[in-house]
């Protein structure tokens, strides 16, 4: 059974920092790239920040210079490092572990954990 479960959300004032992390089970974790996603409310899923299995990494331009994507492959987690955070970072992050092989893709999701940006 394919788990993961992140963690880290929470109540943070505008410039302020937040480490979330996503803690994966049930698959062959340096095999897939992982990334993060948001929803603030009444919008669609975005991308955040998305890390290859070789460690590459690719962000979006509302967070670049701000987050820090990284992945530690012995510990099955990835983290998404949020500096200078802004009310507009408000959102659920949800954590992301997608792979395409022999044909198939496989993607899964975690719960999503909450990230509130106010002062």
């Amino acid at each position: 059974q394919v788990q993961l479960v992140e963690s880290g959300g929470g109540l943070v004032q505008p410039g302020g920092s937040l480490r979330l992390s996503c803690a994966a089970s049930g698959i062959i974790f340096g095999a897939y790239a992982m990334g993060w996603y948001r929803q603030a409310p009444g919008k669609q899923r975005e991308l955040v920040a998305t890390i290859t299995s070789g460690g590459a990494t690719n962000y979006a331009d509302s967070v670049k210079g701000r987050f820090t994507i990284s992945r530690d492959n012995a510990k099955n987690t990835e983290y998404l490092q949020m500096n200078s955070l802004k009310p507009e970072d408000t959102a659920v992050y949800y954590c992301n572990a997608d792979r395409f092989t022999g044909g198939i893709r496989y993607e899964y999701w975690g719960q999503g954990t909450q990230v509130t940006v106010s002062s």
